[in-house]
């Protein structure tokens, strides 16, 4: 038998053909959640759709009143915040989301000063960057407090406190045996700043930053009386009040990869 040039074969050999066949895996990475409030809504959309294209799905509202009605409605692995807004001043948007949530915060601003910087950092946020700024220097920034802070914050979104099971991506709460719970939007920001406390014990100050919607103050006053109706709904030692302190929550907490325990 002789090679056959044209073939690449010898003569007298059959030759197999073979199909070669291409098995392509399609694997979903879940996109970055990030909630922008920023009131230039020209300067808003650019970086939004920049985001898009890096992995990035982001919300972007024009005002804090807008921005915490959004936290209440899903839940966000990052936020980037404006200074200047129209209703409320981005350092205390910084300060009211920090006592209520360990989400990652980066402030994009157009305000240079060393004290705005400072004070922002004191208040709780992560990272400070100024305008004009390339997104592709957010997109590095928000991915380097993700990493410090943990890339799957806000997906380990299941609670169980006490009796209770809470949904914190879908604000819902439910008794272990199924039943639902029927908390209103300030009461489970109420029982969760509770919750993120371990233990410690939240003054009534603190505890109005981390329910604030953004809409107007809230007294003192109506503080006990979001506790009293919390107690009503699933027990009275769910909340324990500490004299001339403020309150803490009385019911064991576990969820994703943390877990502590509250005695009364």
């Amino acid at each position: 038998m002789f090679p056959n040039p044209r073939l690449g074969l010898c003569s007298g050999y059959v030759a197999a053909s073979v199909t070669a066949i291409i098995i392509v895996v399609e694997t979903t990475v879940p996109l970055i959640n990030v909630l922008f409030v920023e009131d230039d809504l020209e300067f808003a959309a650019f970086v939004k759709s920049f985001l898009a294209k890096h992995g990035f799905n982001m919300t972007t509202v024009p005002t804090g009143a807008e921005f915490f009605s959004k936290l209440d409605s899903r839940v966000y692995e990052c936020a980037v915040i404006d200074l200047t807004l129209p209703d409320e001043d981005g350092i205390v948007l910084v300060r009211k989301l920090r006592a209520r949530s360990a989400m990652p915060i980066v402030v994009l601003t157009g305000r240079e000063g060393i004290d705005d910087k400072l004070s922002c950092f004191r208040a709780g946020a992560d990272d400070y960057l100024t305008k004009p700024a390339d997104p592709r220097e957010l997109i590095v920034r928000i991915q380097a407090v993700l990493r410090r802070v943990g890339a799957d914050f806000g997906r380990d979104n299941i609670l169980h406190v006490g009796s209770m099971i809470v949904d914190i991506g879908r604000r819902e709460a439910s008794h272990k045996g199924g039943a639902a719970i029927d908390f209103t939007p300030a009461e489970l920001s109420l029982l969760l700043a509770l919750v993120r406390a371990d233990g410690n014990v939240l003054a009534r100050k603190d505890i109005i930053d981390a329910i604030s919607s953004g809409e107007g103050p809230i007294s003192t006053r109506a503080i006990d009386i979001l506790v009293s109706r919390v107690r009503k709904k699933v027990g009275k030692d769910v909340i324990l009040t500490v004299p001339n302190a403020g309150y803490r929550c009385g019911w064991s907490v576990s969820g994703g990869k943390k877990e502590s325990v509250v005695e009364p």
